[in-house]
């Protein structure tokens, strides 16, 4: 970490002379515009009001007090509970240019001391401390000689002992808060349901409506459960999709870390272990290694991920069932932080539910019952194989998901199931709920109907009842599986503790009336695949893989995560855009001007000679929103106009090229950008000429615009698993729509 003597003191003139968050957006992190919810944030902690702010992963909770920090006069204060995360905080705000300082255990006397000093010269204007740090003496009576203006606590959650990571010393924060009367407080968290934030406010002293409560819904993540059946070979399968991909596997035991990490590492992954039965300097390497983007898969107990801020994970596994809905919440919030596509899929079986249901028996009174009740709402949730899993997910935070179909989770995007008659089955199962008094659970009632003599059927004489044995024609997961159904169909009610079964008047009037039931007597593996976004950038993978790298090297180099220089947005952006200047580049989101400096020349000695190798010419990154952009597309210019009809009028690709000395490339942009406005374009054989694809990759080509349509090349890229480049695909896509 470099010395804080190294910061420039001309940073704190030159952002207080700034009063505009929207120019410390651009400038200094590389934004045009806000997220939802920032900007009101900002302008209520500026106004000095204490506020508490409910912001998703990846919502941009950091900048509702990095931009404050910058424009108070004082020193802003963050209460951070990892020092990772302590750490890599710090990390960006340099590369950005800001000047920021981290007081925990870490550093050398030394340079803990020179810290220290640097805070009381007001050389920071922001610091990151632990809150055991933050209530010693010591840092008490620093504070007490500098301007405090701001205090922010991060993970706010850990105050409340609702919330599902308690921590004690949070709850001492209070006690700062009136050391400090005159500094605004933030409180920020990404998950918290109505009871943890009145607790928070409450433990904070706060007044007023200041809470600012953004959607929980991340709509870039992919949802999905299946059931695990063999459960190692599952993730192996699942991991063919995400080579050199960056991912967290989660299981419940260190015992289970330590077998599944050595049994991908057999599969040739990329893999760490990471638990807290591995000594502290293994853990931190394997950490550290996973951040520097030198191991692509962490296989960990959930001790593992909390504060990492690590934007580009691409995927989440529970191989094991979470204790909770809240936690689930958080783990799979660990992927897709920069805002791209990330996928998370969680591996069920009963299995599961039964191993943290004896740990939570071995719990007391009012902790037992509420362990008890998330277990039952994790345990509804994996179990739900129709309805979206956004719905429950969100309504466990309180807010309704208005959309029936979500378009990003494994049952909206399944195949609709093919129902068949289960009247007989169902009608069995009901009455053995019924014979057995509505005391048991579905494995009891199942082990009823197949004739079991296990010492719990004998002992309560269920081998005397009339459904005893006669349901021996389905196996015990198909009776289990039935079960599920008649639950989610609302004709069973299932204990929320015990999980014993009762018959719902729906079904009393069912069997009275002898109505039909319909189902699914197989347990089927869902085949939904994750549709495409519509609204994602279209970029040059080449480029991005040799940005990628340069990025890795530079980081390296300094001694930081990759994402500290650039996030994968940002180098996607340079992908799909080719800015070849620092004025072309100072556009695409996430430079700022420090950052240019810093490492502009870079990336653009990378972006130049590929975009002369390939005749690629740079684009206008568009800011508008991509309905307009849509809108737009649909309007063809005039000189769009103009070669569209010298094209349909004979005038041949190389002639248009000529006269309007331009490239093939930009001749093609307007021919198809005409010809998606619904005109009509002639198929010229020069079209067919200029490709150097095979035929069968042509063809395969033509059936997939057809298929996926033509407005977006990268379905059609994956369709045909990358064999046929982009700069190709143009040209076969101008084919197909003039056919």
């Amino acid at each position: 970490m470099l010395p804080c003597r190294s910061l420039s003191a001309h940073f704190v003139v030159k952002y207080q002379a700034m009063l505009s968050p929207e120019i410390i957006l651009k400038s200094t992190f590389g934004y045009d515009s806000f997220r939802p919810l920032q900007r009101e944030i900002i302008d209520n902690v500026l106004a000095r009001r204490d506020s508490l702010a409910i912001m998703p992963t990846g919502g941009g909770k950091s900048l509702c007090y990095q931009i404050p920090a910058l424009l108070f006069d004082g020193l802003t204060v963050v209460v951070s509970p990892l020092i990772a995360l302590m750490k890599d905080q710090v990390e960006q705000m340099r590369a950005a240019g800001v000047p920021a300082l981290f007081l925990n255990s870490t550093l050398s006397p030394e340079a803990y001391s020179d810290n220290m000093d640097c805070v009381r010269r007001g050389q920071t204007k922001l610091l990151y401390v632990a809150p055991e740090t933050l209530l010693t003496p010591r840092i008490l009576d620093l504070l007490a000689q500098v301007k405090l203006d701001c205090l922010t606590i991060d993970e706010a959650h850990c105050i409340s002992e609702w919330g599902h990571d308690f921590r004690p010393e949070y709850r001492q924060l209070a006690e700062v808060r009136c050391r400090y009367p005159e500094a605004v407080c933030l409180a920020l968290t990404a998950t918290a349901t109505q009871r943890v934030r009145a607790d928070i406010s409450r433990s904070l002293g706060f007044s007023g409506p200041n809470e600012f409560v953004a959607s929980f819904n991340r709509e870039n993540l992919f949802i999905e459960v299946r059931p695990k059946r063999d459960g190692a070979a599952q993730l192996a399968r699942f991991l063919k999709r995400f080579k050199e991909q960056s991912g967290i596997i989660y299981c419940f035991s260190r015992r289970q870390v330590n077998q599944l990490s050595a049994y991908l590492e057999e599969c040739g992954c990329s893999v760490r272990p990471y638990h807290a039965g591995l000594d502290d300097g293994t853990r931190s390497r394997n950490q550290e290694a996973f951040i520097r983007d030198d191991v692509q898969i962490m296989v960990a107990t959930i001790a593992f991920g909390m504060g990492i801020n690590k934007s580009n994970v691409r995927f989440v596994v529970h191989y094991d069932l979470p204790k909770s809905i809240e936690g689930y919440y958080q783990e799979i919030g660990r992927s897709g932080r920069d805002g791209l596509p990330a996928h998370c899929l969680l591996l069920y079986s009963y299995g599961d539910a039964a191993k943290l249901k004896y740990f939570i028996n071995q719990k007391e009174g009012d902790e037992r019952m509420a362990a008890m009740q998330q277990l039952d709402a994790i345990v509804r949730y994996a179990e739900n194989e129709r309805k979206c899993r956004r719905k429950p997910l969100l309504a466990y935070f309180g807010e309704e998901f208005p959309v029936k179909h979500c378009g990003n989770c494994d049952n909206c995007n399944a195949e609709p199931p093919v129902l068949e008659d289960i009247t007989i089955p169902a009608q069995k199962f009901l009455s053995c709920v019924f014979r057995t008094s509505e005391g048991f659970g579905a494995v009891h009632v199942a082990d009823v109907l197949l004739g079991s003599k296990n010492e719990k059927v004998l002992r309560f004489r269920h081998d005397t009842l009339s459904t005893y044995g006669i349901g021996k024609e389905l196996t015990h997961k198909q009776w289990l599986h039935l079960a599920r159904q008649l639950v989610q169909m609302g004709f069973l009610n299932q204990d929320n503790e015990y999980r014993t079964l009762s018959l719902t008047d729906t079904a009393r009037a069912a069997l009275k009336s002898r109505a039909k039931f319909f189902g699914q007597l197989q347990e089927l593996e869902k085949r939904a695949k994750r549709k495409e976004n519509r609204n994602e950038l279209e970029y040059d993978q080449v480029l991005f893989d040799l940005l990628r790298a340069k990025r890795k090297e530079v980081a390296d180099a300094k001694g930081v995560p990759p994402y500290v220089i650039f996030s994968d947005p940002t180098l996607v952006e340079m992908a799909a855009y080719y800015p070849q200047s620092r004025q072309s580049l100072l556009e695409i989101a996430g430079v700022g001007q420090v950052k240019l400096e810093k490492f502009g020349d870079m990336f653009i000695e990378v972006i130049a000679p590929y975009c002369q190798e390939h005749n690629l010419l740079e684009k206008i990154r568009a800011t508008a929103p991509a309905k307009s952009a849509r809108k737009s597309a649909s309007r063809p210019t005039t000189r769009t106009t103009l070669l569209g009809e010298a094209y349909n009028q004979g005038t041949s690709l190389n002639s248009l090229m000529e006269q309007h000395q331009v490239k093939a490339g930009t001749i093609i942009d307007h021919l198809t950008k005409y010809a998606l406005a619904g005109n009509r374009l002639r198929d010229g054989e020069d079209l067919q000429l200029l490709t150097s694809v095979s035929p069968e990759d042509q063809q395969a080509a033509l059936a997939a615009f057809e298929e996926l349509g033509a407005e977006y090349l990268k379905p059609v890229f994956e369709k045909l698993d990358g064999r046929v480049s982009y700069d190709e695909l143009k040209l076969l896509r101008l084919h197909h729509l003039a056919r």
